[in-house]
């Protein structure tokens, strides 16, 4: 499931942005195309969220729609050779946001489940210890001395 919409592209930056989606220009953006845009660009951000994030999430944040919507709509623009540098520098500091949150340095503010019905939203993964035992070694310094 996708993490925006075509009414969340409008929401965000007005109908004009989909001019990137005219594929005949026609003046009428592409549905399909949209579609899979932002079908894309939620992959693209599952890829990073993985790491951190049992998927699917439980809600869809208001971050996640505004990176899928800016992936999508630079993937649409770079199809279409009509790719400017807002376009660009928006797509690259959604990755380098969604880059932090892999490596931990940031985190997807989710809320937590209020009913009993539902289930709790899906917590990062955080570093396990390693933990090696098992019998004693028998090469120690103390014992290898003099050899």
């Amino acid at each position: 499931m996708a993490y925006a919409t075509q009414s969340d592209i409008v929401t965000l930056y007005s109908e004009d942005a989909l001019y990137v989606a005219d594929r005949d220009g026609d003046g009428v953006p592409d549905v399909d195309a949209i579609t899979r845009a932002l079908a894309s660009a939620s992959g693209e951000i599952d890829s990073y969220l993985a790491v951190r994030y049992t998927l699917p999430l439980g809600e869809n944040p208001d971050l996640l729609v505004q990176f899928c919507v800016d992936i999508a709509i630079y993937r649409l623009a770079s199809s279409r050779d009509v790719l400017s540098e807002e376009h660009r520098q928006r797509y690259e500091d959604a990755i380098k946001h969604l880059e932090k949150i892999a490596k931990g340095t940031a985190t997807l503010v989710l809320t937590a489940a209020t009913d009993g019905d539902s289930e709790a939203p899906s917590e990062p993964s955080r570093p396990r210890p390693i933990v090696a035992g098992g019998p004693p070694r028998e090469f120690t310094r103390e014992k290898m001395k003099g050899l």
